[in-house]
């Protein structure tokens, strides 16, 4: 055997190595929070009021659902029907605009909030860069791609210079377009396990998982760490809770969405 190959054995096995741990270090050390449609405990879901509030509060990501109304605007409700939120009925994406605003968003909150609307995405984009011009922690968007056109959405976003910096969780087959669309894309697929990564980062070249707070584990969150991609994890309903902020942060879980956001922060970094 020449004496050179286990030299290249050793340098192969070298290049590995720092592989993996270049794409570890290349995550962020401290967890994120996302707040999940805003603050939903102090004021109406998915609206500017609660956007208001978060912003307060600093966070690096607010969570918005994004859909399509039949004049084409883009507007932030979670539901496709208008029933449970708002003063409206049926599906929003039968709304044009116009009528859509005439509807109050506040819904069980209240005389105070009861002229709160469902804002639009530019309303929601031009709040939240009014404020990243303002303040040095900067806050991007969540995306909930609901429905909504990919070329569409990446085009008010870029008005705002939220695109960049925003991440967008939704389908795969509606990833690989926006993909398409925006390469620099940040990708967040749902990820429910292990043998769904090679064909996930193949497809998407995600920048994080979604993965759901039960389906966690060491083994999972060190095997897609060692591909520099992050994951994000719902603490949501029961799973939002102080016990669990904390194993999250054992685990090293890149970011946490949640309904309890100043919670979170006086557990995790008080």
């Amino acid at each position: 055997m020449s004496k050179t190959f286990p030299c290249i054995l050793v340098l192969i096995f070298s290049m590995v190595v720092l592989g993996k741990i270049s794409a570890q270090n290349s995550i962020e050390p401290n967890i994120k929070i996302s707040a999940h449609r805003g603050n939903s405990l102090a004021a109406p879901e998915n609206t500017l009021a609660t956007f208001r509030k978060v912003l307060a509060m600093g966070v690096e990501f607010i969570e918005i659902d994004v859909r399509t109304s039949s004049d084409k605007a883009l507007v932030i409700l979670h539901d496709g029907n208008l029933d449970r939120t708002t003063s409206g009925l049926g599906p929003i994406k039968n709304l044009t605009l116009k009528e859509i605003k005439k509807l109050s968003a506040g819904k069980g909150y209240g005389e105070e909030f009861s002229k709160e609307q469902i804002p639009t995405l530019e309303e929601t984009a031009k709040l939240i860069h009014q404020w990243n011009k303002k303040h040095a922690q900067k806050t991007f968007i969540y995306v909930d791609c609901k429905q909504v056109a990919a070329q569409a959405l990446i085009d008010l976003l870029k008005k705002y210079k939220l695109a960049e910096e925003s991440v967008f969780y939704g389908n795969d087959a509606f990833l690989m377009e926006l993909k398409q669309v925006y390469p620099q894309a940040k990708l967040l697929p749902a990820l429910k396990n292990k043998e769904e990564i090679a064909t996930k980062v193949q497809n998407l070249q995600p920048y994080a998982f979604d993965v759901s707070w039960p389906a966690l584990n060491k083994s999972l969150v060190d095997e897609i760490h060692s591909k520099g991609i992050r994951i994000f994890s719902d603490l949501l309903g029961p799973f939002d809770q102080t016990t669990n902020y904390k194993k999250a942060k054992e685990l090293k879980i890149d970011l946490i969405q949640t309904d309890h956001v100043q919670l979170v922060k006086e557990t995790l970094f008080n």
